[in-house]
């Protein structure tokens, strides 16, 4: 799933000049394809990316930041016209609320499939003898080599930040038995949690955070902690005792019902668009670990597959 630049809505252009005037087709419609934008690099490279596929075929397209839970209900009302990475274990309940409502459609999923869940850098590993198994964290000898100067003298989890989950991650930890020696902490952003990454190596410390896949850090050596299995109805939201893990859950796409109809060659391309977990995280490395802008990976991205994406248009 977690960096952006927060601008104003502003109608993009640039993907059409990367791809070239000759891919550009008759407009499906004036209107504007309002994308949303989120706090987490891969969806801005990609909602960049899907914005220039749309433009190459002569479409106008928009780019609104947008919370990431109310966003579903912003597509229902018409306010937003896609998303294009509903993850499930985040985001799987706002979007079923607003799809039972009427007016937002399922559109299917992405190749990839996700994880969201917490884990650490692999050279954590000898800090706490037993993990990936979320029962190491029960020793006082492990919990004690990730203290923070604000834990307050337990081991410290960082969540991302509390609108994606919720009090989900302090529950678990409740509910597993780990209270007397974790706690929970949020994080602002998704570049608050690559940071405490950097600074943890560089300090030689323990770190336990958020992380999911696809994500560039797929390649980068992390390992995501083995909770309890997680089934329907485990968390506390539905109704369980919230002893279990993350889902290997959906990467799905929505859009409002009117799309289909005011713009049908673009929704027929967004139909059929699937990016796999190495894309996705090719997509998220070009921000995160070449340091480009959203907008720039984005047209590097396109220039560089073309192969990918263009059968899409046709």
């Amino acid at each position: 799933m977690f960096s952006i630049k927060k601008t104003a809505m502003a109608v993009g252009l640039a993907a059409v000049l990367v791809i070239g005037p000759s891919s550009i087709n008759a407009a499906d419609s004036k209107r504007p394809i309002i994308i949303p934008t989120h706090n987490w690099s891969s969806q801005v490279v990609m909602a960049y990316v899907i914005g220039g596929i749309f433009e190459s075929i002569g479409n106008r397209v928009a780019y609104t930041p947008s919370d990431s839970q109310a966003v579903y209900e912003s597509i229902r009302l018409g306010d937003v016209t896609i998303s294009h990475e509903v993850w499930q274990s985040a985001f799987g309940a706002s979007f079923d609320k607003a799809r039972d409502k009427g007016g937002l459609l399922d559109w299917g999923d992405h190749e990839a499939r996700t994880l969201e869940d917490m884990g650490y850098p692999n050279w954590v590993a000898e800090l706490c003898p037993g993990l990936p198994n979320w029962e190491a964290l029960k020793s006082p000898d492990c919990a004690k080599n990730f203290v923070t100067p604000d834990s307050g003298g337990k081991g410290r989890w960082l969540e991302g930040p509390q609108s994606w989950h919720q009090d989900l991650m302090p529950q678990r930890l409740e509910a597993l038995g780990l209270g007397d020696l974790w706690m929970v902490k949020f994080a602002g952003g998704a570049d608050a949690l690559w940071a405490e990454l950097a600074a943890a190596k560089k300090e030689g410390r323990g770190t336990i955070i958020f992380n999911w896949t696809p994500n560039f850090t797929d390649g980068a050596g992390f390992t995501f902690i083995k909770f309890p299995p997680y089934y329907d109805g485990c968390r506390p939201a539905d109704g369980g005792d919230g002893k279990c893990g993350s889902p290997d859950g959906y990467l799905k796409k929505a859009v409002n019902a009117k799309f289909p109809k005011t713009h049908p060659h673009a929704a027929r391309i967004f139909k059929k668009l699937s990016f796999t977990t190495g894309q996705i995280g090719a997509m998220a490395a070009l921000v995160d670990t070449d340091k480009m802008s959203h907008a720039d990976a984005a047209k590097k991205w396109l220039a560089d597959n073309k192969n990918v994406w263009e059968p899409w248009t046709k």
